[in-house]
């Protein structure tokens, strides 16, 4: 779309005003509207200016003027609001030298897919993701110097059989056993359904959406792949309608990974495949119907998944969910079946057009744009330098021996690891610099400071429960 038809657009659709909207670092759609007289075809070279000493992660107060210039081909109707709204996504450029801002997640994600076809190797990398969420009912907390706590609720909650519901009509998923099951024990079918309209109204392919395994609401809709660049953009709008479907219906939605204790979690498989000229690069005679290229891609992840984690796995509560010995995709393997791995080659389908490569350790806390920007550049990483996977793990990891676990490597224990071991391994992501040292050296120190130091600190509530009498 070129700004000429998107001018034409909002008078079609009787827009008045426009959404201008971007990426914080962290991971956090960020806007501001101004009136639809204030938007003409130089404002898509011209921009708007805005406060970048306020948004986390970017300018100090001596610098902090930015620009954010709309892409045209973003332009979409907000399904939300009360006036028609156009919304356009915006990238971010310094008003004085003109360039790109290299702390721009959107930017990075942009350098990471030129990178792909400047290599002669593929010129469309796809990506895609299934984010899952839980629908919750009620949720509060609190972190202070004296208390903290958390409380969250959900008429499906497994812990609600006895409450007082006027009447309880029971039908609460099990733990652990909320995977497909029809209403009424599935009390949000309709919600979900809702949620997939509108987004199929904004023009974001759906593939299906289901209850998934944990008890209060736990939910997946899955995305059909696109190219990176738009997969992240819709990710974000994604997140957006979830959000905003279930709080119209007083509901509240987190994508946060592990809300609750001793119950599933929610991850976000990362599905991947690189193409040229029409053709999957990914699809050949070897192990379970892959090329060459998708094993070195596969042994280019593993290599560098601790890194990666970093990016996929961003929250210190990432890493209640990614605990060895449990359920989670830790395991530094790959396998055509065994979801243990971190690296699974999905069998649904025999067309080479549906070969691909599922990274199954994300969890949709992540930033889409630095998420999948690092994995590609891992998968790159892993193409250009033939790196080996190994052979395949097709056995139960949990009924393996010590001594054969041992040899298997595993995804980092915690935020504070991974970015530990983001500092060890980055070349590949610096390659065609796509992401900056001045970018990755910012993540490490905000996530550090923001976000492990002040966790490490505070006591734990459990830890009163444990230690109290000492």
């Amino acid at each position: 779309m070129t700004p000429k038809e998107v001018l034409e657009m909002a008078k079609e659709k009787e827009a008045k005003v426009v959404d201008l909207r971007f990426m914080d670092f962290p991971g956090v759609w960020q806007h501001f509207t101004v009136p639809l007289s204030e938007l003409d075809e130089s404002s898509f070279e011209d921009g708007y200016g805005f406060d970048g000493s306020s948004i986390r992660g970017w300018q100090p107060i001596d610098a902090s003027d930015m620009l954010v210039i709309p892409d045209p081909v973003t332009a979409k109707i907000d399904p939300f609001y009360k006036e028609s709204t156009l919304v356009l996504i915006g990238n971010i450029f310094d008003p004085v030298t003109r360039e790109q801002y290299s702390r721009d997640p959107r930017y990075i994600a942009q350098k990471a897919d030129n990178y792909v076809k400047s290599t002669g190797i593929g010129d469309t990398t796809y990506i895609g993701p299934e984010p899952e969420f839980f629908i919750l009912d009620d949720v509060t907390f609190e972190s202070s110097k004296h208390r903290a706590f958390y409380k969250i609720d959900s008429i499906e909650g497994a812990w609600n059989t006895s409450r007082d519901e006027g009447p309880n009509l029971g039908y609460k998923p099990r733990h652990k056993e909320g995977y497909f099951p029809v209403p009424p024990m599935d009390k949000f079918q309709d919600l979900r359904t809702e949620m997939l309209l509108v987004l199929e109204s904004l023009d974001i392919d759906v593939e299906c959406q289901h209850h998934e395994v944990a008890t209060a609401g736990q939910a997946e809709i899955d995305m059909r792949f696109k190219p990176l660049l738009q997969m992240a953009d819709q990710l974000m709008w994604f997140k957006y309608v979830i959000k905003n479907v279930a709080y119209r219906h007083n509901h509240t939605v987190t994508f946060m990974p592990k809300p609750l204790f001793e119950d599933n979690g929610s991850g976000m498989h990362t599905h991947v495949s690189i193409w040229k000229d029409g053709n999957p690069l990914f699809a050949g005679e070897k192990y379970a119907g892959v090329s060459q290229e998708a094993l070195w891609a596969i042994g280019g992840i593993l290599k560098h998944c601790r890194a990666l984690c970093a990016f996929t796995n961003p929250t210190t509560n990432s890493y209640k969910r990614l605990v060895p010995g449990f359920e989670a995709p830790v395991n530094l393997a790959y396998s055509s079946r065994n979801r243990s791995a971190a690296v699974r080659i999905p069998m649904y389908s025999s067309s080479p057009k549906a070969k691909r490569i599922e990274f199954r350790t994300p969890d949709p806390s992540c930033n889409g744009y630095l998420a999948f920007s690092a994995i590609v550049m891992a998968v790159m990483d892993g193409i250009e330098n033939k790196i080996d996977p190994g052979d395949p793990l097709d056995k139960n990891i949990y009924n393996l021996p010590p001594e054969e676990l041992a040899e298997i490597g595993s995804a980092p224990g915690s935020l504070d690891e991974a970015l530990d071991a983001l500092k060890a391994d980055q070349d590949f992501l610096l390659k065609g610099d796509v992401f900056t040292q001045d970018a990755i050296d910012m993540w490490i120190e905000y996530k550090t400071e923001n976000e492990v130091n002040p966790v490490r600190l505070r006591p734990h509530p459990h830890e009163f429960f444990l230690y109290y009498d000492i």
